[in-house]
């Protein structure tokens, strides 16, 4: 008996271990999934700042700070969410409100405005009457990315809770904070109660502060985003007609909905129409992806070389509008000139200046419009050369890595990468060049 139930408890043991380790796993793995190397600080903020009571709660402003430097919340827009510790109401909002009211049907005369347990909050839509408004809010849940727009980063809104504390001790802060920006990636942490944040007066001489604040940090991670990249990566350069094209089903083949760029079903009213649920409207492509990002060496002078890059939307049903692109590359180091993009140096790490922000030019090209004859944007970026590190052999001109609105893109492997001929057929490269031109303007035609 004594053998059976040591072996009993052995098995239990075990079976305590694998659970403990698969916790275990399971945290690293999101932690790791959640920090991006390019971008180590970068995170969602949400404050919340009592500026007063009343007489069964308080008033807050929420702002939400986004402090990512190239991940944006496109339309539509982010949702927030979060559960309350104990029986709050939601009397009234300015400058946003909840998706749904709830059961109000306790009270009597004023009706809350939400009685959810978990409410969800969305932002207001532009041209909304000026008495629903407060700072940076109604912009349709639209925040920009730090790197590219600091001043609309911000989103905000006030909320007047009820049946709540009503002094800094009874207050209970609410608990699983969600956001969406606007599909799914953000994991939120607990709400923490931080030093109270100070204002000034408009003529800025005098200082006021909240009368509590606590903070909600929120961190993106692609993994929980999708399970299959959203963009993919393409090369080619004068020294070689051979293109090497995104990997096949770069983004995944699952999609049913593609469709054919010769259609005739896209001159059909409506086909543009994005869905309530987002659902994309590929062409149809053997990478599947709705974005591509070509990066093609186009020339090599004595002290300089140039660098086309050009932007494909394949999603009949979605634009981008404040789109960036991020490439890591050594060279980005010595940047002399981009033409038609926006060009903003990433140094995360103050030792090491290898990354660069690409972003549209304001009202000329920030708007990626959808899939078809208009659906991309492009540039060209002129380098200065390191002597000391510069070569086009092995692959050394093209990116490491590339981003598209904040998510990493699919590269080719690096063995497809063109590669440079040997000098019995340098000959050939003023002709191949010429050639390869023309062939890069067709695919971003075509």
């Amino acid at each position: 008996m004594e053998t059976v139930s040591n072996a009993q408890q052995c098995g239990q043991c075990r079976l305590r271990f694998m659970a403990i380790f698969a916790f275990l796993l399971a945290v690293l793995v999101s932690r790791a999934g959640a920090y991006d190397p390019l971008d180590p600080n970068g995170n969602i903020t949400i404050k919340w700042d009592v500026v007063s009571w009343t007489p069964d709660g308080y008033v807050a402003v929420v702002t939400m700070n986004n402090f990512q430097l190239y991940r944006h919340i496109p339309s539509p827009g982010w949702t927030l969410g979060w559960a309350w510790a104990k029986k709050e109401v939601i009397w009234s909002m300015v400058g946003a409100q909840t998706t749904e009211q709830g059961d109000c049907s306790k009270f009597k005369g004023n009706i809350p405005h939400c009685c959810k347990k978990v409410p969800t909050v969305v932002d207001l839509l532009p041209g909304v009457p000026y008495n629903q408004q407060i700072a940076n809010c109604c912009k349709g849940g639209v925040v920009a990315a730090w790197g590219q727009d600091p001043s609309a980063a911000v989103s905000s809104f006030q909320v007047s809770v009820g049946v709540a504390g009503t002094s800094n001790k009874t207050v209970k802060l609410p608990r699983n904070f969600t956001l969406l920006g606007p599909g799914p990636g953000y994991t939120c942490g607990p709400a923490k109660i931080v030093p109270s944040t100070t204002f000034l007066t408009p003529d800025r001489r005098r200082k006021t502060q909240a009368l509590m604040t606590w903070n909600v940090t929120c961190t993106y991670s692609q993994f929980l985003a999708r399970k299959n990249p959203s963009c993919c990566v393409s090369f080619s350069s004068f020294y070689n007609e051979t293109i090497t094209p995104c990997p096949s089903c770069a983004c995944g083949c699952q999609h049913k909905n593609c469709i054919k760029s010769d259609s005739k079903l896209l001159s059909m009213v409506g086909v543009n129409t994005p869905r309530k649920d987002n659902a994309p409207l590929l062409q149809c492509t053997r990478h599947m992806c709705p974005i591509r990002v070509h990066w093609h060496v186009k020339l090599n002078y004595k002290d300089y070389w140039r660098v086309k890059i050009a932007i494909t939307n394949f999603n009949y049903r979605m634009n981008y509008t404040q789109w960036t692109l991020v490439a890591q590359h050594p060279n980005l180091n010595n940047v002399t000139q981009v033409f038609s993009f926006d060009y903003k140096p990433l140094v995360p790490y103050e030792s090491i200046n290898d990354t660069g922000m690409f972003y549209g030019m304001k009202f000329y090209n920030d708007l990626l419009m959808e899939a078809g004859p208009v659906g991309n944007v492009q540039s060209e970026v002129l380098l200065q050369k390191d002597k000391n590190t510069f070569t086009l052999k092995q692959g050394w001109a093209f990116p490491r890595k590339v981003y598209f609105n904040g998510d990493e893109c699919m590269l080719p492997p690096p063995d497809t990468y063109p590669f440079l001929p040997n000098s019995a057929l340098s000959k050939s490269l003023p002709f191949r060049m010429f050639s390869l031109s023309v062939i890069f303007t067709l695919m971003i035609i075509l």
